[in-house]
């Protein structure tokens, strides 16, 4: 590397340089550039070649360049709760409007300070209101992942909701919190929840934690006084062989309990609801 010493060293201690904030190196950052050796991120914020289309810095670079920047959607849902979420553009709430730039998008939003974090340099939505933000009614995911980790409650995510009112989409997110009442941690549990309510089914409860020897348990869906568990195999299932694995062992330790289990998957509740529910009505009659 042939970048001033001193600007070297600085890039030996942070990942991004702001060029306003050291004028001092303003020749250096210049000759950087034009030699290669420093990529610009965002106006006036560089970085080392190889980092600059790294999401995490991509993140700080927004917030180090504008200090009122808030990180949105899956941008925010990375650093929070989801952090295996897909990103493209970065979204990203600014108070007054910005010029575009690759690989960002900018929203004119003001955004509650209640309703914001910062860690770490960076400032993004709460998960409550990223959960709603990034909810519809194709993919309800964002907010069955935030109430199954915990980052968020069903509670906060209407609190959140009334303190963002009069936004386009929000009757649709409204009506997504309502269906969300019995709090579902999938897709798959959502629509277990629709066919079972549709079908007049009651007396059931969701993510019931039970301690069966020595370990914790949360049953999909349970009916605690018949001791039926209704386990729902949701999309995720298909593919990881570690979850496959240890549902049977789970299944095992029930059935040990004396639970009777019966077990559902996504393709079942799709194209099979009415036998989903005649199973579910057989075992509790």
């Amino acid at each position: 590397m042939t970048l001033a010493p001193d600007l070297a060293y600085l890039l030996k201690t942070r990942v991004l340089v702001v060029r306003r904030e050291h004028p001092e190196l303003m020749a250096a950052i210049d000759y950087g550039v034009r030699s290669g050796e420093l990529i610009p991120v965002l106006p006036g914020v560089y970085t080392v070649p190889g980092m600059a289309r790294m999401p995490r810095v991509r993140m700080q670079a927004v917030c180090l360049r504008h200090p009122n920047a808030v990180l949105l959607t899956e941008a925010a849902a990375r650093v929070s709760f989801w952090p295996q979420v897909s990103l493209d553009a970065i979204q990203v709430a600014v108070p007054s409007p910005l010029p575009r730039q690759r690989g960002f998008a900018f929203t004119r939003r003001k955004i509650p300070p209640d309703l914001v974090a910062e860690h770490q340099g960076l400032r993004y939505t709460v998960p409550a209101l990223t959960a709603v933000d990034m909810a519809s009614f194709a993919c309800s995911d964002a907010i069955d992942h935030a109430l199954r980790t915990r980052m968020a409650t069903l509670s906060g995510m209407h609190e959140a909701l009334a303190k963002t009112a009069n936004r386009i989409r929000n009757p649709e997110r409204l009506r997504l919190l309502i269906d969300s009442r019995d709090e579902p941690w999938s897709a798959a549990e959502r629509l277990a929840h629709n066919l079972l309510r549709r079908a007049g089914i009651r007396g059931w409860q969701t993510n019931l934690p039970i301690v069966i020897e020595g370990r914790l348990y949360f049953l999909d869906i349970a009916f605690v006084r018949l001791k039926v568990a209704v386990e729902i195999d949701g999309r995720q299932h298909e593919d990881d062989e570690d979850l496959f694995e240890s549902d049977r062992w789970r299944q095992n330790a029930l059935v040990r309990d004396g639970w009777r289990v019966l077990r559902f998957t996504w393709e079942m509740l799709r194209e099979h609801p009415d036998a989903v529910v005649a199973a579910v009505r057989a075992v509790i009659a």
